[in-house]
């Protein structure tokens, strides 16, 4: 590669929560040529993205549209609920949804939790972004509900949580759109699948080269004879070869006339 070339950079969005840097080392270490962008961006965003071909490929939150988008499932998450540190659930190692019954549970219009019903009380307004329910959540106007990892990104002193159940849970998952699975797409497949740098799985095989067609054997010679088996002529070798001799005749002595 010259230096006016320069490498077309692969596209990675991740959403809020997920935290990208271990493949994104392991990508600079086997990838060195390819520039990784990364960029976060909304959780309700990110499909968007991919499908308008602003992204390569993205770090989502499921269900995706499975119709237009592939998408590999990495893990899921813990359910959390986020309260002050003085609020009366501390007390406990896990809270049930009937704990919750006199709180004012906060729904973020940003939720990336599919419940079907909420527990607790409802507010008189959705918050805006989950960001904006934490600040609520430490004025003490209520309680949120949230996957362990946006409880831990928008950490403060002042706050706390413990986990939920029964509870919706959110799910993980590498996707990009399934018309465009190049082979950049795979190298990050096998990266986030913990596969060797030497893996082939998964990548597109160069077609074999046809094999020629092995050559006839030629029909052996008509000169060439199979050698004589049994019969008289190997009695005669027999004979000849060293065979015990026949002893003298034996009979009846003549007697004298």
């Amino acid at each position: 590669m010259t230096g006016s070339e320069v490498s077309p950079s692969f596209r990675l969005v991740y959403v809020p929560g997920v935290m990208p840097d271990k493949w994104v080392r392991i990508w600079n270490e086997r990838l060195p040529d390819v520039p990784l962008t990364l960029t976060q961006v909304p959780a309700e965003a990110a499909q968007g993205l991919l499908l308008g071909g602003d992204a390569d490929a993205g770090l989502v939150r499921l269900p995706v549209d499975r119709t237009v988008l592939s998408a590999i499932p990495l893990y899921t998450e813990r359910t959390v609920v986020v309260v002050p540190r003085d609020h009366l659930v501390t007390a406990a190692d896990t809270v049930s949804p009937e704990d919750l019954a006199d709180d004012i549970v906060l729904h973020p219009l940003d939720d990336v939790l599919a419940w079907e019903s909420l527990p607790g009380r409802p507010a008189l307004e959705r918050p805006a972004t989950t960001a904006d329910a934490i600040e609520l959540v430490a004025a003490g106007i209520g309680v949120l509900v949230v996957p362990l990892s946006l409880a831990r990104l928008h950490h403060r002193k002042d706050l706390t949580h413990r986990p939920l159940e029964p509870a919706p849970e959110s799910g993980v998952a590498l996707s990009w759109p399934e018309a465009a699975t190049t082979d950049r797409v795979e190298d990050l497949i096998g990266i986030v699948r913990g596969r060797t740098v030497n893996s082939t799985r998964g990548r597109r095989q160069q077609p074999a080269r046809e094999k020629k067609p092995a050559q006839e054997k030629k029909p052996e010679r008509a000169a060439r004879r199979q050698q004589p088996t049994g019969g008289s002529a190997g009695r005669g070798r027999r004979g000849g070869t060293g065979g015990t001799p026949k002893g003298p005749r034996r009979g009846r002595p003549r007697r004298g006339s």
